[in-house]
C-alpha cells in the first residue's frame, strides 16, 4: 500500500509540474460554474436553494475532463519507454494501476474541493438539503472513479494519447447514453439489466440522495473490471516480452 501512494503522490506532482492540472482544473471550474450560475437552468432560474444545476452539469463536463485526465497515464509511458523502466521496480502491475488511478482521483477530489464555494454561496440564498449536497458529491466520486478505470484501461492498450482518449470517450457513451436508451426500447428482465448497466440512472438515483446498496455495488463492480482489465493488459505484454 505504501508505494500505492508513493507512486500516487508522484503522478499527482506531475500533473501539477506540467501544468495539465491547472488547465483541467480551470475548465471544469470554468464550465461547470457558468452553466451553475449563468446559462440555461442555472440555480437562479430554477429559484431554489439547490446544487442540482451544478450536478448534472459537472456529469457531463467530468465525462470529457477525465479522459483527458488518463489518456496519458499508461499510453505516454508506453510510447516514451518510461513504463519498462517503472516496472522494473518492485511494484507489481496491480500497484502501478492502483497508483495512477488514485492520482487522478486525488485531483478530481481536489477539482471538486474549488467547488464547495458554490455549495456555501447557495446556503445562503435559502434553505438547501445538506443531505442531498453530500450525496450528490459522493455521487460525482463514485462516477468518478467508474470513469478513471475506464480511461486506463483505455490507455493501456495503446500508445497514443488521442486514441485511449476517444476510445475511452466511446467506452463511456455506452455506459452513459446507449445503456440508457436501449433500455426503454426492450422491456421485461432484458430491459431492467441494461437499465442497471446504465451509469447516468444509478448517478442520478445517488446525486437525489438515494444511497442504495445496488448503486454502490454497481460503481465498485465497474471500476474494479476497468482497473482489473488494465493490469491484464499490463501482465500480458510483460509475458509478450
Amino acid at each position: 500500500m505504501n508505494e500505492i501512494l508513493v507512486l500516487a503522490h508522484k503522478e499527482l506532482r506531475t500533473f501539477f509540474d506540467s501544468l495539465i492540472a491547472y488547465i483541467l482544473i480551470t475548465i471544469f471550474l470554468g464550465m461547470s460554474g457558468f452553466f451553475t450560475w449563468l446559462f440555461g437552468s442555472d440555480i437562479f432560474f430554477i429559484g431554489q436553494a439547490t446544487l442540482q444545476p451544478f450536478f448534472s452539469i459537472a456529469y457531463w463536463t467530468l465525462f470529457f475532463f477525465i479522459p483527458a485526465l488518463t489518456m496519458r497515464m499508461l499510453s505516454e509511458e508506453k510510447r516514451s519507454g518510461t513504463l519498462e523502466l517503472l516496472l522494473t521496480k518492485p511494484l507489481s502491475d496491480w500497484q502501478v494501476v492502483m497508483g495512477k488511478f488514485l492520482a487522478c482521483l486525488e485531483l478530481i477530489v481536489i477539482a471538486l474541493l474549488f467547488t464547495l464555494p458554490y455549495y456555501i454561496t447557495v446556503s445562503f440564498i435559502g434553505p438547501i438539503d445538506h443531505g442531498a449536497v453530500i450525496s450528490g458529491y459522493f455521487g460525482m466520486l463514485l462516477m468518478s472513479a467508474a470513469l478513471i478505470s475506464i480511461g486506463l484501461f483505455a490507455s493501456s492498450i495503446t500508445n497514443n494519447q488521442i486514441v485511449a482518449f476517444l476510445l475511452s470517450l466511446v467506452i463511456g457513451v455506452f455506459f452513459l447514453i446507449i445503456f440508457d436508451v436501449l433500455s426503454n426500447s426492450f422491456t421485461g428482465s432484458f430491459g431492467q439489466f441494461l437499465n442497471y448497466l446504465s451509469l447516468s440512472t444509478h448517478y442520478e438515483s445517488v446525486s437525489r440522495g438515494v444511497i442504495d446498496s445496488r448503486n454502490i455495488i454497481y460503481f465498485l463492480s465497474l471500476g474494479y473490471l476497468g482497473l482489473f482489465l488494465a493490469e491484464s493488459v499490463l501482465s500480458k505484454r510483460n509475458i509478450v516480452e
